[in-house]
């Protein structure tokens, strides 16, 4: 486990490699993670899509719980991050003990839920009776265990949070190779044994994160941060983490809500401008891995350099991750607007879709910068610990801009994809201003208060 990383005396060079340093295996562990969803889905569709439907619609559920798992993970990250700066080990430890069983009892929670109402779930997000059965096998196997979901999330934001970002890589990057590897074996078969078909799609991903969190736990259990269940649980950073999480977990709530009402809306548009809206975030989707990268550099560092007490540093990092992210996202949209046609190609031959989709994404393209942004400062806000500004940001940009915006320009003016895309600019543009004067007033704050 790494020492808590001395920035005071740091030159802006090496800010910027101690950063990168961070922020790159939280790519690769993401992208890695993009793929392999991919592969899923390929390996899925080969058997009909009925199964296609089946695991679309009950990961969209699945999502959900990840979101709150997500949020839960954002308190434990920046309460450690500070605990480890302070270089009080013995609270981090505490802390580390105290989110591991709240993430448990959670998953737990969300596993008996997914069990007794599998079906009323998928009923109620749209599951039509031909897929429902399938549905009901892949999402009960799947979401029964979400305590391993939970718990690699946790564990991997321990880790992270005290300045370990290779060890989640190098777990990612095996348990990957694993469920590609079982994908294909347990849903078809091997040597002349038949497969599982859906089934086995689902007991691949259970048991690639039995592996994952196993194999997290380990790390943690042989790093500094090591913890034991036999002691007293230190029940007082409950609330705290608690505090810090709930409005993480509402913005996430938030933002799918948000997205359920504005795909709405996009359906309106017809079934050629909702698949090209969908082949555009599928490609999109890449542009993400920088700025989720470089927010897991920010929250922890910010985190650690505000429990050391460098406020100046604490601040100087949450901009040099963003100022890093923008030049890497800026690189991407210049990528995005000229090979946008080809990449749409990839997914469809139809003229008219490729153009909307060329369109969509070249709009796409100019927002990149401001979506580096607002990831980061998110993310730096987040080990600062406040969480409630990124909320108010969704919450406003989501359903002021978003929704508002698909409605105005692309129903009521008729302007169509550029109407969608042009309204997610926009909300990507206000939130990174929002968050980034956030972020400066925070720290301003910090230093009226000192003077006092």
């Amino acid at each position: 486990m790494p020492e808590p990383i001395p920035l005071s005396d740091t030159t802006s060079r090496e800010k910027i490699k101690i950063i990168l340093t961070l922020g790159i295996p939280a790519m690769i562990e993401n992208f890695l993670q993009t793929i392999v969803g991919f592969v899923d889905t390929l390996f899925v569709a080969k058997l009909g899509l009925n199964e296609v439907a089946a695991v679309g619609v009950s990961n969209t559920i699945i999502a959900i719980y990840i979101a709150i798992f997500m949020a839960l993970s954002v308190g434990t990250s920046s309460l450690i991050a500070k605990s480890v700066g302070a270089g009080d080990l013995h609270k981090a430890k505490a802390i580390a003990k105290q989110s591991t069983i709240l993430a448990a009892a959670v998953g737990l929670l969300f596993g008996l839920i997914s069990l007794v109402l599998a079906e009323p779930l998928l009923r109620l997000m749209g599951a039509e009776p031909k897929v429902l059965a399938d549905g009901v096998v892949y999402f009960r196997i799947v979401a029964v265990p979400s305590i391993l979901i939970s718990l690699m999330t946790i564990f991997g934001s321990i880790l992270r949070a005290a300045g370990d970002t290779k060890t989640p890589m190098k777990v990612g990057i095996w348990i990957n190779l694993i469920h590609v590897a079982l994908d294909y074996v347990l849903i078809f078969g091997l040597f002349g044994v038949g497969g599982w078909g859906i089934a086995g799609a689902a007991y691949a991903t259970v048991i690639v994160r039995l592996i994952g969190a196993a194999a997290l736990y380990l790390y943690i259990y042989k790093s500094k941060l090591s913890f034991s269940f036999k002691t007293k649980v230190a029940g007082e950073y409950t609330l705290p983490l608690l505090r810090l999480s709930g409005p993480a977990a509402a913005e996430r709530l938030i933002m799918r809500l948000g997205q359920v009402l504005y795909f709405g809306l996009i359906i309106r548009l017809g079934t050629d401008v909702y698949a090209a809206h969908t082949i555009a975030g599928n490609i999109e989707i890449f542009s993400y891995m920088p700025g989720f990268g470089l927010a897991v550099a920010a929250t922890t560092l910010v985190g650690q350099q505000l429990g050391a007490g460098r406020k100046h540093d604490a601040y100087r990092y949450g901009l040099f991750s963003a100022a890093v992210a923008v030049v890497f996202m800026s690189f991407v949209g210049v990528l995005l607007f000229i090979f946008s046609p080809l990449a749409a190609s990839w997914f469809t031959s139809q003229t008219d879709v490729i153009r909307m989709v060329t369109t969509a994404l070249r709009i796409d393209a100019f927002a990149q910068p401001f979506l580096a942004l607002g990831l980061v400062i998110t993310g730096a806000l987040q080990g600062a610990g406040d969480t409630k500004s990124p909320m108010y940001s969704t919450a406003i940009g989501m359903w002021l801009i978003r929704v508002v915006g698909v409605y105005v320009l692309s129903i009521q003016l008729g302007m169509g994809i550029a109407g969608i895309w042009l309204s997610i600019a926009f909300d990507l543009v206000i939130r990174a201003v929002f968050l980034l004067w956030r972020f400066w007033h925070m720290f301003q704050f910090m230093d009226k208060s000192n003077r006092r």
